[in-house]
């Protein structure tokens, strides 16, 4: 018998966590192969693992709600076959043994499971053994500078005499009376830090945890869902990497509404499709991209990272109200019928809650038309790792002057605003204005005469 570890799986480009959001199997179960066993959510799209092997599912490493880094082991799979033999516990592995504690960590539950330090750091023998410390224990010793030495004198409480979260915080109350402060001396100090494990919010976690929030006036509280919790971390992690800045340009799109409107049944009858301005849109900034290939790249340390795939993601509003992002991927090999099929299939799985990780993945250029919504202009944020995104308003008549050789007139035409958010780190305002000019002349230009 071996044990097989069941993998966080990679679920595209920029996603380094998922929340785990049911087990379909049990300890115990048999598995097949390629058969699901848990329920993931990432920020884009929810999705299901298989399992990479048969057999009985041994041990699962993580809780339902957990949040899990991509290439964590979250469960292990005894097989039978000789094939993975290779693939043992790592429990049985020194290199995988810190990986094992690593997975089992529990932030806030000391007693369920105990941490034992490396000997030459954080064991003590008191002659009955060693004396387990939980990570939480060690990291509040850490915070509050109490020694190793002081940690093995504070009295137990928990199972098997081990020090719990209530014990060293009662010391750590006694110790700051005054009358009460033990000497301390600097090596002990240095093995205390050494031997943490945890990270050092824990404490200022458990503290917020407990504070009690109260609010005046008539006040409804809404807990937020899983989705829109990430896409709230998204958003405010890209405020804080990019130096946004905004630009906005003008467009006469009626030879592009007047082409629409009467080919729109010929184009449904013969491809069964609707088309809708979002491909002519995804059309003009693709021609763009082509001739400012700045804007379709990625910033890595102080490297620029030009994408030579032009895959343009397309905000998506879904019924509850929150947004993804699918990607159309080589979108400059597609001609408008391919556009408009990429565009209507990604929209509906969307909107249905079918679509797979990699229809979200690997975007290279974000177009959001808030339009839709009735604005007439936004300023969005951009998708990260991108530089960029482009926001298309909605299209209103307008009266306008209309300049020609015969001199200026007055019309009514079909008006719409662009906004373009860009990377000011790479993306300076004289490149970022001229790509958006670009777009906004393409859809002016749009040849009214063409054919689907």
């Amino acid at each position: 018998m071996a044990l097989v570890d069941l993998i966080m799986p990679k679920l595209g480009e920029s996603i380094m966590e998922a929340t785990i959001l049911k087990w379909l199997k049990k300890p115990g179960d048999s598995v097949a192969q390629d058969e699901p066993v848990l329920e993931i959510a990432t920020d884009k799209v929810d999705s299901e693992v298989p399992s990479t092997a048969e057999g009985i599912l041994e041990e699962i490493l993580y809780r339902e709600s957990d949040v899990v880094p991509i290439g964590k082991v979250i469960a292990r799979i005894k097989v039978e076959s000789e094939v993975h033999k290779t693939m043992e516990s790592p429990r049985q592995s020194l290199g995988s043994s810190h990986q094992y504690e690593e997975a089992n960590m529990v932030e806030e539950n000391e007693e369920e499971i105990p941490y034992q330090p490396a000997p030459k750091k954080s064991t003590t023998n008191n002659g009955s053994g060693i004396r387990f410390y939980s990570p939480l224990v060690l990291n509040i010793a850490s915070s509050e500078g109490v020694t190793m030495s002081e940690l093995e004198k504070i009295p137990g409480t928990g199972q098997d005499g081990r020090v719990s979260k209530k014990d060293i915080l009662e010391f750590i109350a006694e110790r700051k009376t005054p009358g009460n402060q033990p000497q301390t001396t600097a090596q002990p100090q240095q093995n205390i830090r050494h031997a943490v494990v945890a990270p050092e919010r824990e404490p200022q976690q458990e503290v917020q945890t407990n504070q009690l929030t109260t609010y005046s006036g008539n006040v409804e509280i809404i807990e937020m869902d899983r989705m829109r919790k990430m896409i709230a971390k998204h958003m405010v992690d890209s405020k804080n990497i990019s130096a946004h800045v905004t630009s906005f340009s003008e467009c006469d799109v009626t030879n592009m509404v007047l082409w629409r409107e009467k080919m729109k049944q010929e184009f449904e009858k013969r491809e069964g499709e609707k088309i809708t301005f979002t491909p002519l849109f995804i059309e003009a900034v693709v021609k763009c991209i082509k001739k400012y290939p700045w804007l379709n790249s990625s910033i890595e340390g102080d490297k620029l990272l030009v994408k030579k795939d032009i895959n343009i993601g397309m905000a998506t509003a879904m019924p509850s109200g929150n947004l993804i992002v699918p990607v159309i991927k080589n979108a400059d090999q597609l001609n408008l019928v391919g556009l408009t099929k990429q565009v209507n299939g990604l929209a509906n799985a969307a909107r249905n809650n079918r679509l797979r990780p990699d229809d979200t993945a690997g975007g290279t250029f974000t177009v959001t038309n808030v339009g839709t919504f009735g604005s007439i202009m936004g300023t969005p944020i951009i998708n990260q790792p991108q530089v960029a995104i482009m926001a298309v308003g909605a299209i209103k008549k307008r009266p306008v002057v209309i300049e020609t050789a015969q001199g200026d007139s007055i019309a009514i035409r079909h008006m719409m605003y662009i906004s373009l958010s860009y990377d000011h780190r790479i993306i300076d305002g004289a490149l970022g204005a001229t790509f958006l000019n670009a777009v906004a002349k393409e859809l002016e230009n749009f040849d009214g005469n063409r054919s689907i």
